[in-house]
């Protein structure tokens, strides 16, 4: 495993709740030499600074809806020779460091990211995919038990997700960072191509994980329902630009906006979008995909070096636990795992109902990971719908399953 400094990037704005959470998360983290970057709106600052390990932090205000401009800012103000990030509406696993940049122990290696497992806390929402010329993902099948580095070809670059990646820095600043003319959707896409253009190696890491939440944002609700379509037309027509051949744009933004149109009709048969909401949706896309045709570029110029010294995080090393609970005693459990936490450990409450109702996962408030579920029921989606065991049984398969991300001894 590298021991190489990392800078762990967050932007956040508008969501200073579920900021605290997040960096409650990477409190836990299970690598001695990183430190992180806060780049977030006043609202976020102030919910960070009310930590209690506010003073590790490194704060950037920033009020603007522009990722790749905040990405950047935290950029210039990180130190590390690698830079990872993770968005404020996810929680990484306490060793997702570790893993996640393992492999830049290979000095081919300029980028690498990790798989995200959805709302639920089991099932996958990303995994692996590479790119195609004109942008669209197609899924890759890796080994799950370790990294694989991949290289791009000339029609197939490498993608990482937004909210589980991480690259060098001299890479990022020999790239000139995110292109700030996408405010929002498409900037890692488009990281992806040029790093591909540059002939640089990426490596996928299965077991570097973190859970995304999908909070509600400026462009959509907590349910994943659009509010607005703008900056999804702007930053395609911003792609297109940068990456696709000019006679292919019109057929491939006829597919798109399909796309997006279909996707709102789901919504609206489902009665969670009305009908003024489908053409005041459709017609803000279309405004920013004319409005993205004529965006200006802003080339960015990054500093070689951390504008501040290396800030190391105090992480310490913290033996995990698992506390086996049942809905009669989950209360008493709770405190008793509370303790435990206190204490120094990264604890587990799994909660086990004698029902087959399927398993949910989740990161509490408090820095529990909190996980439900009925004795016969699902775990991972594709078990059998009802299975027998016994409670002891269950909560070693549940701690085996999640044992090289959270920390548990074989």
């Amino acid at each position: 495993m590298t021991d190489l400094p990392v800078s762990v990037v967050i932007v956040s704005r508008g969501r200073p709740q579920s900021l605290a959470r997040t960096l409650t998360g990477i409190s836990q983290l299970q690598y001695w030499n990183f430190e992180v970057v806060v780049v977030a709106d006043p609202a976020g600052i102030a919910s960070a600074a009310a930590l209690p390990f506010a003073d590790a932090l490194k704060l950037v205000p920033f009020d603007e809806p522009n990722i790749s401009a905040a990405r950047n800012l935290g950029i210039g103000h990180a130190a590390g020779e690698v830079i990872a990030f993770v968005d404020d509406d996810a929680v990484p696993e306490p060793m997702w460091l570790r893993h996640l940049v393992a492999p830049a122990s290979q000095s081919d290696v300029a980028a690498m990211g990790g798989y995200v497992r959805g709302r639920n806390g089991i099932s996958f929402q990303w995994k692996a995919a590479s790119l195609d010329h004109h942008g669209l993902s197609h899924p890759l099948t890796l080994d799950t038990d370790q990294a694989t580095v991949l290289h791009p070809t000339e029609t197939r670059a490498i993608k990482t997700e937004g909210t589980n990646m991480a690259f060098r820095r001299d890479v990022l600043v020999d790239l000139g960072g995110f292109d700030p003319a996408f405010h929002y959707f498409l900037d890692e896409t488009d990281l992806n191509m040029r790093l591909a253009k540059a002939g640089h190696a990426t490596a996928i890491v299965p077991l570097a994980e973190v859970h995304h939440g999908y909070a509600e944002n400026r462009m959509r609700t907590a349910a994943r329902v659009p509010t607005d379509l703008y900056d999804i037309g702007a930053s395609w027509a911003i792609f297109q630009r940068k990456h696709v051949p000019q006679d292919a744009r019109t057929a491939q933004w006829r597919s798109l906006r399909d796309e997006q149109r279909k996707r709102v009709l789901r919504f609206l048969q489902s009665g969670q979008l009305e009908p003024r909401d489908f053409t005041h949706l459709m017609k803000r896309l279309d405004l920013g995909y004319a409005e993205g045709q004529n965006r200006k570029e802003a080339p960015t110029t990054l500093p070689k070096h951390g504008i501040d010294p290396f800030r190391r995080f105090p992480a310490v090393p913290r033996p995990a636990k698992m506390i086996v609970s049942r809905p009669l005693t989950a209360a008493a459990d709770r405190n008793r795992a509370l303790n435990e936490l206190a204490a120094g450990h990264i604890v587990t409450l799994l909660i086990i109902s004698p029902t087959a109702v399927f398993h949910q996962l989740s990161f509490a408030d408090d820095g529990l990971w909190v996980q439900r579920g009925g004795l016969f029921g699902k775990v991972e989606r594709t078990d059998k719908l009802i299975s027998l065991s016994s409670r002891a049984k269950k909560a070693k398969r549940e701690k085996r399953r999640v044992a090289v991300q959270r920390g548990f001894s074989h």
